[in-house]
């Protein structure tokens, strides 16, 4: 695709004022053939996004690690711990952005700090920016890796507390780390997640980085699966892989739910399609059937402590259904989570995110998926309304964890704004909407017109 025709189409649609009613519905419209998606709705959901993945994720940062089922650990949290003094994780310490158990946000004025749940997403988003393409080749991968992140050797020097000794910091671990050693090195995507390569290939890391390509590929599963193929395979095979492309699934088709549907409806119906992408026999799959089922027969859906209680017991004590558990940050174990927080949370975003900060495990990450992609459902708006805050910021701090990123916002703090991140976005996506799919950008009436995926 010429991209002088695509540079004309975004600035043609800069220009348009038009204001159709029909162009803010908030999911796609189907004809015979095609879906017609609003551009200038999508703007407001991306903003959701990161407005939503942001709460979540600081929110759940708060007790990350805290409760892994270990002797030491236990008893896990229950409602009862909400609003109470957090406990220090693993690794003996606390956060200092909270010592309670409680939402936590940040005011206009401040910027959100990038972290491993939000800073790869940007890269990748930036990569398709900067390279002007609909597809990223496994040299752009490893070249932006290598440019944006820090190494173990070069990182600054981080203080977590004020009275902490500085060490260096590159914000990177388990298999993201070992993937940036191998690249470093000049092994690309996918073998840098080859377990020969990678042992911890089976962590949680994939699904922080990558669920940012079902957005970018609107209604189209097959594409946001295409996309994001190399994306996932820096970190990721086999469950992991499998549990990656599940959460990408659903944000893919969050564009086409039924929006008639409560949000409890659409969360099901999104969770429902994409276990259909889990091979039947996986372990995914087996912990999706488990986990529904386990909620469906709860009489009383505020108890979510019993279905968690049921996880713990079955993978991390009994290894059932093919799980062998080893590590807090796996994504088998945190995937069981994510879902009884998706599950309970029944499409409310302040109880999904709620609970997944309660669940334990690696509480910030599937706090950080379901706060992303309900934020996205919603909009920025709904959000805001959603958790009763009227300041919130929008303000994205980049350079917290990564670095060689342009400054968007030179005269404040931070380098971007949710805004602006979200209009870059909308440029990517019409290149993947012409090249990928073979749609098309109807300027006038600022639609993607997405033909429906017939092979």
């Amino acid at each position: 695709m010429n991209k002088l025709i695509l540079l004309l189409v975004f600035l043609l649609t800069a220009c348009s004022q038009s204001t159709d009613k029909q162009n803010l519905e908030t999911n796609a419209t189907k004809t015979s053939e095609s879906y017609t998606v609003s551009r200038a709705e999508y703007l407001s959901k991306l903003q959701g996004f990161w407005l939503g993945q942001s709460i979540a994720n600081w929110t759940g940062l708060v007790t990350e690690m805290d409760k892994v089922g270990t002797p030491a650990t236990m008893p896990f949290y229950t409602d009862d711990d909400w609003g109470s003094k957090d406990l220090p994780a693993i690794w003996g310490e606390g956060v200092p952005h909270s010592d309670v158990i409680d939402f936590f946000f940040v005011e206009e004025g401040q910027p959100w700090g990038a972290d491993d749940d939000t800073d790869i997403e940007y890269m990748y988003q930036y990569l398709h920016e900067f390279h002007q393409t609909s597809l990223l080749s496994a040299e752009q991968i490893r070249t932006g890796w290598l440019k944006h992140t820090y190494s173990e050797e070069d990182a600054p020097l981080f203080k977590k507390f004020p009275d902490s000794t500085a060490v260096q910091e590159n914000f990177l671990w388990e298999s993201n780390q070992q993937a940036r050693i191998l690249m470093a090195q000049g092994m690309l995507p996918p073998a840098t997640s080859e377990p020969e390569n990678n042992a911890k290939y089976m962590m949680i890391d994939a699904q922080l980085t990558t669920e940012i390509f079902g957005l970018l590929a609107p209604v189209r599963v097959d594409i946001a699966l295409k996309l994001s193929h190399l994306p996932i395979r820096v970190s990721a095979k086999y469950d992991a892989q499998w549990i990656s492309q599940f959460y990408i699934t659903m944000h893919s088709l969050a564009s086409k739910v039924d929006k008639s549907l409560s949000m409890h409806q659409q969360t099901i119906w999104l969770a429902e399609q994409a276990r259909l992408i889990l091979p039947e026999q996986s372990t995914p799959a087996k912990m999706y059937d488990f986990i529904i089922n386990s909620y469906q027969v709860n009489p009383n859906k505020n108890d979510w402590e019993k279905t968690r209680d049921a996880v713990y017991q079955r993978y991390q004590v009994n290894n059932s259904d093919g799980y062998v558990y080893n590590d807090p940050f796996e994504a088998g174990i945190n995937f069981a989570a994510s879902l009884v927080s998706l599950f309970y949370g029944e499409g409310d975003i302040v109880r999904t995110i709620q609970v997944g900060t309660l669940a334990g495990w690696d509480s910030d990450n599937p706090t950080a998926t379901w706060g992303g992609l309900l934020g996205f459902m919603i909009g920025k708006e709904g959000v805001a309304q959603a958790f009763k805050q009227d300041n919130l910021s929008e303000s994205y701090w980049i350079h917290r964890t990564r670095r060689n990123f342009p400054d968007h916002t030179p005269n404040q703090l931070g380098e971007d704004t949710f805004t602006m991140m979200a209009q870059r976005a909308i440029k990517v996506i019409d290149q993947v909407v012409i090249e990928q799919m073979q749609g098309r950008v109807d300027v006038e009436n600022n639609v993607w017109l997405i033909p429906e995926n017939r092979s």
